[in-house]
This record gives C-alpha cells, structure tokens and sequence, in this order.
C-alpha cells in the first residue's frame, strides 16, 4: 500500500469504502423549506479547469458529501439543542472512509496525499449546517495531530496517530490558558521530570472536543529556559489519574461542540510521550499554523456561498412593499458586493496553497486568508441576517446560526490582531528594537 501512488489510492478509497447510511431525525427547519439552488456545483460541473483541483479531488469532496447528508446534517439542530454531537460516532465514520489522515502518512492508515486535498476536504466539511462540527473535525485533522505524525516517534504514532486517523480515538489540543490564548509562550501549565516520568500541573481553557477526548496534545512547560525553548509537546491520556474536566463551558456560538476547561493534579505521563524533541514543542506548534489557517480559510467558503444563495432564495420570496426585498437595489448590489469578497477570499487561499503545496512559505498569505475570512464572515452574516428580517432573529435558520459561530473565527487561532502583527512584520514595517 505504502508504494501506491496518491492518486490511486484516493481512486481505491473513493471506490472500495462503505458508506454508513442513517435515516434522517427530527422535525424540518424553517430553512428546509426554502427553496434553494445550492453553491456546489457537481463534480462533473467543476472539475474543469480548476485553479488547483483535479478529478480526484472533486471526488473527495464528492464522498466527503454524501456522508455529510447522510449521517450529520439530519441530526445537526438535534446536537445543536444539545450541546454535544457524538464525536466517536462520527469520527469513526469519518475514519473508516478515510476522511481523518488525508494528508498523514499511509503506515498510518492516512491516505498520503498533498495539502490541497485538506484543503477541499476542508471546503466541503463547510456545507456541514454549522460550526462546532467542522471544528471539531479540524481540531482532529490539523491541530492535534500534525506535530505528532511529522515528529513522533513510531511508538506514539502507533499508539495515538494510528486510531486517531482510523477514528477510534477522539484527539484535543490542550494549548490555551485563561491568561495565555493568543499569546502561546505565556503558558503557565508545567510538566516536571521525575524519573522516567513527567509530573503534569496547571489547566487548559477553550478545549475542543475536551469533554469526549481519549488523549490530548498538550503543550507545557519542560524547563525553566525561554519561553520559545522551554516548551514540550505531550501526548496525554485524558483519562490519566489527576486529569480534570472542571466544566463544560457554555459558548456564544459553536453549540454543538463540547469546550472543555480541564485540569491537571500531580498528572504523571512517561518521558517517551514527548512529541520529538524536549524543549521544542514551542516550534512544533508555530510550523503548523500554516496549515491551520488556510483549513480555516478552507472551511468557512462553502457556508458563505450557501448563506448568499439562501438569503437570494428568500428575499426573492419575501417582499416588501409590493415587491421582493431581493429586487431592491440596495439588497441585490449588497449580495453582489458580498459574493466577490468571497471570490477574492478563494482566490487568495487557492493561490497560497499552491505555493505551499510547491514547499514556499505562506505564512503571510496564511495570515492573511485567516484574517480576511473572520472579517468577512462577520460582515456578511450581519449583512445577510438583516435582509431575513424578524426570520433571521430565530433559531430556526442557518443565517442566525452562521452569525453566532462565525465570531470565533477572528478570535480562534490567533487572533485577527495577532494575524495582521504577522503580515506587518513580514512587510518589514514593525518596530525596530
């Protein structure tokens, strides 16, 4: 398998993987009934010509899709209403068809294909009808086990990555802290050297999928050196003695993941559960912000197509003095303006990831594609909410929802302010010291 070609191997996955098929649940939304041309084309429709796409990668998503219509969207307002999905459930389906390692090795059980399929598997896990299931998904993929499948040891990698991409381990990232979101090097959280063991004390906040994780990347203090070499990266058994789940924290938006603010007394994990080398976890998790920002970027293009194209589907039912609230100037050259930031915002990710793909730096781009895409997000909810009128005020339609989980996306992940401090010293206009 390992001396399979990428391309063969996702023309073996798309066309050997069983799909588990479930039948819908609970009642329809009021966005249900509206009628809807959706954003995606077909893969025969868009496979043309693209930017960075081939066949295979339409075929990706194309899989990616029916799982989403068959086994997450019938049940998302049901994990909404309930603050939780069944993050097992789910990532085991996800893992058997091959959606959890696209881009990690194939001794591993990934697929050992390029970025750009992250990159489209990202995009398509947007038509998800909300923001907490992607991003738990991303949590799996991109942030907790990057460091882990490129600097690992066989050992872990065996122990940890291996059911993490088959979907039968739940991962967590424990890197925030009350006093450190942002700002990383200020972690307080400290791992001691005793013996063959490291004793783990402190706390981790705004923890995805904390409340159902089997282990955690986390990253703590090793010595008492600088803070950019002091770090070690650690795969963490969350059921370890001494690992707390002190709540589960309730969130403006994001429902239907779980948040965890977790502790840890006298937490003792063996030496070799370091993440390469002591010292260098710091490191580690800056090489992966790259890859974190663009599947952000990724991610939130398909919901900002489809919330345009349901809110052109809607103001052209609804009117307002004697005519479609679509037909009024205002409302359909506010759309047309929306939709080509949107455009801008894929070109802009496109263009990154096929330097990126090639081995360039883009981490600026990066930066940028994640900034412009929070900001974007919030113009274009609010925007798109207010032509709903009362409607877009419920519950009941995904526009409210995208307004509430969208906000994260310029806090999470570095912040819009500390991704415009990136791109402003990459054009070499910082201060100097």
């Amino acid at each position: 398998m390992a001396l399979l070609s990428g391309t063969l191997r996702l023309n073996l996955l798309v066309n050997s993987r069983p799909f588990v098929k479930c039948s819908s649940l609970g009642v329809r939304s009021f966005a249900d009934h509206v009628s809807v041309k959706t954003a995606e084309s077909s893969a025969l429709e868009t496979s043309v010509d693209h930017i960075i796409y081939t066949p295979e990668h339409f075929a990706l998503k194309e899989s990616l899709k029916k799982i989403i219509d068959q086994d997450i969207n019938p049940f998302v307002d049901q994990w909404e209403a309930e603050g939780k999905f069944p993050a097992h459930k789910i990532f085991k389906i996800l893992g058997n068809a091959g959606f959890l390692g696209v881009t990690k090795p194939v001794e591993y059980g990934g697929l050992g294909l390029d970025y750009s399929y992250s990159v489209a598997v990202s995009e398509e896990l947007g038509s998800i009808r909300c923001g907490g299931i992607p991003m738990a998904i991303g949590v799996q993929t991109d942030m907790a086990t990057p460091a882990l499948a490129r600097f690992g040891s066989a050992e872990l990698k065996k122990e940890f990555l291996l059911p993490s991409i088959l979907g039968d381990k739940v991962a967590c990232l424990g890197v925030s802290e009350v006093g450190a979101g942002s700002d990383v090097s200020n972690i307080k959280t400290k791992a001691v050297k005793k013996g063959d063991e490291y004793v783990v004390n402190g706390g981790k906040m705004w923890t995805t999928n904390g409340t159902q994780a089997d282990w955690m990347c986390l990253l703590a203090n090793t010595s008492d050196g600088p803070p950019h070499r002091n770090k070690s990266l650690i795969c963490l058994p969350m059921n370890s003695p001494g690992v707390h789940i002190a709540r589960k924290i309730d969130k403006l938006g994001m429902w239907s993941s779980d948040t965890a603010e977790v502790f840890f007394e006298d937490v003792r994990v063996p030496c070799k559960n370091v993440i390469g080398q002591e010292g260098m976890g710091f490191t580690y998790q800056m090489l992966q912000f790259q890859e974190e920002r663009l599947w952000a970027a990724a991610n939130i293009l398909t919901t900002m197509d489809i919330i345009i194209q349901e809110t052109i589907s809607y103001t052209r039912q609804r009117k307002i003095f004697n005519q479609p609230v679509l037909y009024h100037q205002s409302v359909h050259f506010r759309l047309a303006e929306l939709q080509t930031e949107v455009e801008l915002l894929r070109a802009l990710l496109y263009q990154a990831t096929a330097l990126y793909i090639k081995g360039n730096d883009v981490t600026k781009m990066a930066s940028m594609a994640k900034l412009k895409g929070g900001r974007l997000a919030r113009e274009l909810s609010d925007s798109c909410l207010q032509y709903w009128g009362g409607m877009g005020f419920t519950s009941d339609v995904l526009v409210s929802r995208f307004y509430r989980d969208s906000r994260l996306m310029s806090i999470g992940g570095g912040a819009d302010e500390v991704m415009l401090g990136i791109i402003s010293k990459y054009m070499d206009m910082l201060p100097k010291k």
